[in-house]
């Protein structure tokens, strides 16, 4: 299977979204949701719906980024309002047919103290039911800190609350975890490799975002990694600087065209 190679919204304004995938072959979009593009009243949710209508035939799928959102938080009001903000945007997702969105727990956090793991696994169960009667898979991604940077405890969010997944390569390897060697990044799929749908594929996390890798050989064998899952069909190339974006496309491309070589020696 080879998976579609899928750009980010990179631009507001969707005429040059829609110009450059085409332009350069991406085969789909992947959307992400912040408070400052999430719209505020039914005005600006029709306008939101329509110009994903313009997107059309491309495939579309959705990503949440919003930091410290207080999902699984000690404290109930936090919750409460968290859940608001998934919930409604459960809601847009269903209006334009979605049927995948990415979250995480604990973003943009310094630690998970204020975090209770069963609130976190009641409030994730929670939004996973309500996601699937409007037949859409909650996914939930790794991050380079906190409890899903832990291959252990992200199987076991996984797993205890039937949630999807989304794998971001460069989240794995900037993982403390992984740094010290405890872990390799294998261990993030090996216990639940049919529950992975999406990939973020770059190369590093740094303090000024993601970056591009300098060759394949920075990234091949997280590929292939990717490439062993079994769902994992929709590569999310996670750079927001336009050049930085096409050189990833460009490794990835090189992946794809030089695999047949490598499966023939």
């Amino acid at each position: 299977m080879k998976p579609r190679i899928v750009c980010p919204n990179l631009f507001s304004n969707i005429e040059q979204m829609s110009e450059f995938v085409n332009d350069y072959g991406f085969d789909g979009v992947d959307w992400t949701f912040r408070p400052e593009n999430m719209p505020r009243n039914r005005y600006e949710e029709s306008i939101f719906i329509n110009e994903i209508s313009r997107l059309k035939p491309l495939p579309v799928r959705y990503h949440c980024f919003f930091n410290d959102s207080g999902f699984g938080d000690h404290d109930p009001d936090r919750r409460q309002d968290a859940m608001k903000v998934f919930h409604r945007v459960l809601r847009l997702v269903s209006k334009v047919q979605g049927k995948s969105m990415t979250i995480h727990v604990g973003l943009g956090r310094d630690s998970s103290e204020d975090l209770s793991w069963s609130n976190v696994l009641d409030s994730l169960r929670r939004l996973v039911n309500d996601a699937a009667d409007r037949r859409i898979k909650i996914c939930l991604e790794n991050l380079p800190y906190g409890w899903t940077s832990r291959p252990d405890l992200y199987e076991k969010l996984i797993r205890k609350t039937n949630s999807w997944a989304t794998l971001d390569i460069g989240h794995a390897q900037a993982s403390d975890h992984l740094i010290c060697q405890a872990y390799d990044i294998e261990d993030f799929v090996a216990p639940h490799p049919e529950r992975f749908l999406n990939a973020h594929v770059y190369d590093k996390e740094t303090l000024d975002g993601h970056s591009a890798p300098e060759t394949l050989l920075d990234i091949d064998k997280r590929l292939d990694v990717l490439i062993a899952l079994p769902l994992c069909d929709w590569w999310v190339l996670e750079l927001r600087e336009e050049q930085a974006l096409i050189k990833m496309l460009s490794v990835a491309r090189e992946y794809f065209n030089e695999r047949p070589l490598k499966q023939a020696i």
